[in-house]
């Protein structure tokens, strides 16, 4: 049996949607669950806030509700949250332009640029408190991106200390493909060799052909050093995933986006976590072909190469996850389900780490 809480549910505590979880645990072992708070619906568009859950018992409870980030009533969002070997806690995330969002956004696809931003804050104390944000769009988003995403889920330290923050975007269209804004997705990383002080791009994949449409991306460092990446792959080649591998930690690929067809599922967002002791990397995310429902966690022995179903949850609804480890023993997983829809709440189960290798 697995334990189950339940930080976030839609309609309480102020807000009337809860989606894009993300998760870290800090190095006293506070674990820190962040996702989106949506004011009024659960459109991806409008008054969101990043908000925050912490618990000191490794998710057995936990405290109350805290705003992390705000933008006023536009949108903060995409959390991805770095525990860094200082204790520092780095919150990368992504701002929309003080004009409404909402007049940018026709039938569902962008219309223009939307004035996504990147922003990054720190907390020193467990996240209790958080920085005052600071802008770094102008190193890490290149001029003609559109859309701007960060990961979702939580960036990575390597262990070189260099932080790692997967990131998607979308390139203008042109020609006859004009308002076809989703054939031109690209992924990039966000990279800072200071600890979060400085950032550069990493990176760049715009591939436009139609077969790889690289999406949102989560990354591991494998126990070579080198960084696996894995997206949500919106396209038509094998499968809806595709992975990638950097051996430069990060700065380019060495293999780039290709289909991995070994991780059936919808599209729709994934997790990874590498673990040691055992060498296995972890996979969360829905495996209903068909619909976001199935959440599965799936483990590879070599590398990303292959993988295998470890552990099933249940069979409802789902959608986005994260993992994180807890402690030698237990894996956390953070995930969007619900009885009758996959945005009903967000849950978190503690994970026997036997169960998974």
């Amino acid at each position: 049996m697995t334990e189950v809480t339940i930080p976030f549910r839609a309609g309480r505590e102020g807000y009337a949607s809860y989606r894009i979880p993300a998760v870290v645990t800090t190095g006293k072992g506070t674990l820190l669950a962040f996702c989106e708070g949506r004011v009024t619906s659960a459109s991806d568009h409008g008054h969101i806030d990043i908000v925050l859950k912490r618990s000191t018992d490794g998710g057995r409870t936990w405290g109350p509700l805290t705003v992390a980030a705000n933008n006023g009533t536009n949108l903060a969002g995409n959390p991805a949250p770095v525990a860094l070997d200082t204790g520092r806690v780095l919150l990368v995330h992504v701002r929309s332009a003080a004009a409404a969002s909402e007049d940018l956004i026709v039938r569902g696809k962008v219309k223009e640029a939307d004035g996504r931003r990147v922003w990054v804050q720190h907390s020193d104390d467990e996240g209790v408190t958080w920085s005052a944000p600071k802008e770094i769009t102008r190193q890490v988003k290149k001029a003609g991106w559109r859309w701007y995403a960060t990961t979702p889920g939580h960036g990575i330290q390597l262990s070189t200390g260099r932080v790692v923050v997967p990131g998607n975007h979308t390139l203008p269209p042109t020609g006859t493909d004009v308002g076809n804004e989703g054939k031109y997705n690209g992924g990039h990383c966000l990279l800072s060799d200071d600890r979060g002080e400085t950032w550069s791009l990493g990176y760049l994949d715009d591939n436009t052909d139609g077969y790889i449409n690289v999406n949102e991306t989560t990354a591991a460092e494998l126990p070579s050093g080198q960084v696996y990446f894995n997206t949500r792959n919106d396209s038509v080649s094998p499968g809806n995933r595709a992975d990638a591998r950097s051996a430069d930690g990060g700065t380019t690929l060495s293999i780039r986006f290709r289909p991995q067809a070994g991780l059936e599922g919808p599209v729709c967002q994934g997790s990874l976590l590498q673990l040691r002791d055992p060498d296995v990397l972890l996979f969360s995310g829905p495996a209903c072909p068909s619909a976001r429902a199935l959440m599965t966690v799936r483990a590879s022995t070599d590398n990303g190469i292959t993988w295998r179903p470890a552990l099933t949850v249940d069979g409802l609804p789902a959608a986005y996850s994260d993992l994180v480890r807890l402690d030698a023993s237990t894996v956390g997983l953070l995930h969007e389900t619900g009885d009758f829809g996959a945005y009903e709440r967000i849950v978190f189960r503690r994970l026997p780490v036997t169960r998974l290798t």
